[in-house]
Order: structure tokens, then sequence, then C-alpha cells
């Protein structure tokens, strides 16, 4: 497996990795407009990813290629991990940024709770309201996959995150509002706070 990562002070960073499954290389930049060019192969993912960087107002760069011809799981999996690897450059020590998120998003029937803790301290809490009734489409990306997608993402981010699906039915709008709330989140946790001086954290650094 090879990886390489290139660090900007400009808050953008890019991320290679390739394995003999995948050849993935993401850019982004924290402080965009929310443009986009992304090409997985996995055209829902695409789409996900296009409105993530539309609604976080990141500008994302994604060009995959994967086993598809097997499953998404690789390529689904693969991306994440470079989407967070080239977040957590572009955040470096995390100096000055707010460091916590939340929205709650509407799409239609779906109803989506998100709240985040960029702390270096990874790990990912995810419930499903029971009254959440979702009949999945055949051969699509499923809420599973979304799932792992951000799962992945935050161990790679070093993202405490918790996600509520409260509301829905149609996985489209379900799985839509997933990305678009993480993004609307991880845009307010990732601003920086003129007020703060230094690391967001009573110790004076994160993780430890």
């Amino acid at each position: 497996m090879n990886t390489k990562s290139v660090k900007s002070n400009k808050r953008s960073a890019s991320f290679k990795r390739k394995t003999s499954e995948t050849d993935i290389q993401v850019k982004v930049k924290i402080d965009g407009s929310g443009k986009s060019k992304v090409k997985t192969d996995v055209a829902f993912l695409d789409h996900m990813l296009e409105g993530f960087a539309k609604h976080g107002l990141f500008d994302i760069e994604v060009k995959a290629v994967g086993d598809i011809h097997i499953d998404i799981h690789h390529t689904n999996e693969d991306t994440a991990i470079c989407l967070g690897k080239a977040f957590s450059e572009c955040l470096g020590t995390k100096k000055g940024i707010k460091r916590y998120g939340f929205f709650i998003l509407p799409m239609d029937e779906a109803l989506v709770q998100v709240a985040l803790d960029i702390s270096d301290r990874p790990s990912f809490h995810y419930t499903v309201d029971r009254k959440v009734k979702i009949t999945e489409r055949k051969n699509s990306y499923l809420l599973n996959d979304a799932r792992e997608f951000f799962k992945t993402f935050v161990q790679h981010a070093g993202i405490n995150m918790n996600v509520i699906i409260q509301f829905g039915t149609d996985p489209h709008h379900v799985i839509e509002a997933l990305f678009k709330c993480v993004s609307k989140a991880l845009d307010m946790a990732t601003q920086i706070d003129p007020r703060s001086k230094g690391i967001p954290s009573t110790k004076g650094k994160l993780k430890e």
C-alpha cells in the first residue's frame, strides 16, 4: 500500500492512497466555496460528496478507481479513509477552531441529527429510531454503506461523531440528509473562532 499526503498553510491538503483494491486521490480546502469534482464510479456516492462539498462550503476533488466489478465496499471505505486523512491534514494542530459542531437537517420526510467533536479521539455512535421504516432499493447505495462511510471517515479524521436518524422512509432522502447534515456540522466545527488564542482544550493539547 502506498500513501502520500501534502500539507498546506491555507487549510488545504491532498492525500493519495493506492492498494491492490483501489487507487484514490483526494484534495480538500476547508475554506472553500462548495466547489467539487468527484468521480468514484459509484454514481450515488459522487452525488452525495458533491452535496457534502456544496453545503459544507468545502472545495473537494476526489478521483477513485476501485474494484467495483466485485462490489462498492472497497471504493466506499477507501474514499472515506482518504477524505478523513485529508481533513485531518487540513486542520493540523486544530489551533483556533470551534471544535464542536451540530446540526439537525430535514429532507422531505427524513430528519437527521449530527453532533461532532474534532477531538483527535475518534469514535462513532449511530442510532436509527425505531419509528424509522426504510425500504432499501436493490442494487443501490444502501444506508449501511453511508454508515460505514462515516464510521471510517471519523476514524481517520480524528472526530467523535454522534448520528441519530430520527425519521425517514425513502433511503435516498435519509442518506442525502445524513451527508448534508454531517457537512453542516463539520463546517461549524472547523471554523476559526477569532476569540480563541490556541488549542481548544483546557489541557493545551488534544487527544492525550
